[in-house]
């Protein structure tokens, strides 16, 4: 069997069996494969596509790469959530206290900032002490006594999948979707996930401009997760706007608190009980979505799931009276304002400008080496459908250095419309066809 044989196969179309994927992949692993080959082989995946079978089995050639977690001995059921990326996206911080609370265990392997999107591991290491570098041991131990464990993927785990998204990110074949799919559901087998529901996310902040894009990445990760043994459930979220009234690492974290506080902005919350009340139902909490929904909201009002949260932050090495004392201050001291130009209500306000400028604030990075800043972001004041007047502030944001500061605000200033009425409200589209036993529909976020 020969690399260049496979590249060509895949490059007139052909499906790879199971063999020849292990062959491609685990030599690549082991360093046998070189790289430029593979990258040629995921050009050709990405003008050709995957069937379902072959993206099952490349998923699980992935997983097999490395090691998986042994969750043997702790009580489930293990539920989990991720999302394709957003802009202002901070909703596994609320979901994953909930999950807990209700009686999951979210074993959750999460990503850093990389391009536009945020990541939750710098949000994390935002909280004084918190720790995301957990050993296999010790994710076990907070997994089984706080309900749900925060790490990043180690060098063991879905080793080909760290590799191959690093030569996707600069050969142009990120957006390919058998590779996503892979790439998602590769790391979720590894950590024990029983169950998942995925955001799915289209727009101007989001991987998929397009619905009909993200509809079929939808598609493709419930098949595939179906094929694996896994119970999916996946819903579409409009991205073409920040999701909540933040942007940035601890921005976000306070905002999370605000949220299991029960004053969360009323977009993140839809997209927030929306999932949780999916996961409600895969983990047999709930017999319905809507049984969820009220379950997930009894829950919040509760406030138990915030104890579930300090008592992780805790557990991870945090501070947690030293989190709730930096709420309100823990910013940078270079700070600026975008206000209103004119009268009228804000017709939109672009995720992806809002995402790109928050890379020279200092909440992202263009490349996986770059250092994020805890005290850069962007507050939202204004949203969607909202009436503003000349000079009005709509956002106040906070930059790494003056420099930044002095580069992003006309970059924000941009990226608010206004309108001289109030913008159309947008209506619920049609559901996206499913099969059991996976639910896809599509849920548009509130804006305003």
């Amino acid at each position: 069997m020969r690399a260049v044989d496979i590249i060509r196969e895949k490059r007139s179309g052909k499906e790879l069996s199971k063999e020849e994927l292990a062959f491609l992949i685990n030599g690549y692993v082991a360093g046998e494969i070189p790289d430029y080959q593979v990258a040629a082989w995921a050009m050709a995946v990405f003008f050709q596509g995957m069937t379902p079978g072959e993206t099952a089995s490349l998923t699980e050639v992935m997983v097999r790469s490395g090691a998986v977690l042994d969750l043997s001995g702790i009580p489930g059921p293990f539920v989990d959530k991720h999302s394709t990326g957003g802009v202002g996206d901070k909703t596994s911080l609320i979901l994953a206290p909930l999950a807990a609370s209700l009686g999951m265990k979210d074993p959750m392997m999460s990503g850093r900032a990389l391009g536009h999107t945020g990541g939750t591991l710098d949000k994390l290491d935002s909280i004084p002490g918190y720790r995301t570098n957990l050993s296999a041991r010790e994710f076990r131990d907070i997994l089984r006594d706080t309900g749900f464990a925060m790490t990043g993927q180690t060098a063991d785990i879905v080793p080909a999948d760290r590799l191959l998204y690093a030569l996707r990110d600069v050969t142009g074949t990120v957006e390919s979707v058998p590779l996503i799919t892979a790439s998602i559901l590769s790391k979720k087998v590894a950590e024990g996930t029983e169950a998942l529901v995925l955001d799915v996310k289209y727009g101007s902040g989001a991987f998929m401009k397009e619905p009909a894009d993200a509809e079929k990445l939808a598609l493709s990760l419930t098949h595939t997760g179906a094929a694996l043994g896994i119970q999916v459930a996946a819903i579409l979220t409009d991205m073409n706007e920040p999701l909540g009234r933040t942007m940035g690492n601890f921005l976000e974290v306070e905002e999370c608190l605000d949220c299991l506080e029960g004053a969360g902005a009323a977009d993140l919350m839809e997209v927030t009980l929306a999932l949780g009340a999916r996961m409600a139902v895969l983990g047999g909490k709930a017999g319905s979505v809507d049984q969820g929904l009220a379950l997930c909201a009894a829950e919040l009002a509760s406030g138990r799931p915030r104890e579930r949260f300090l008592a992780n932050v805790a557990a991870q090495g945090g501070d947690a009276a030293r989190l709730l004392a930096l709420r309100g201050t823990y910013r940078s001291a270079f700070k600026g304002e975008v206000a209103a130009s004119g009268s009228g209500f804000i017709a939109g306000i672009d995720a992806g400008q809002v995402g790109h400028t928050g890379v020279i604030l200092g909440v992202g990075r263009n490349r996986a080496d770059d250092t994020v800043s805890p005290v850069a972001g962007v507050e939202f004041h204004k949203k969607r459908g909202d009436p503003v007047s000349p000079g009005e502030k709509i956002m106040t944001l906070w930059a790494r250095d003056a420099d930044s500061l002095a580069a992003a605000l006309p970059r924000l200033g941009k990226a608010v419309r206004y309108s001289p009425q109030p913008p159309a409200v947008s209506t619920q589209p049609p559901a996206v066809p499913a099969w059991p036993p996976v639910v896809s529909e599509r849920c548009n976020t509130l804006s305003g």
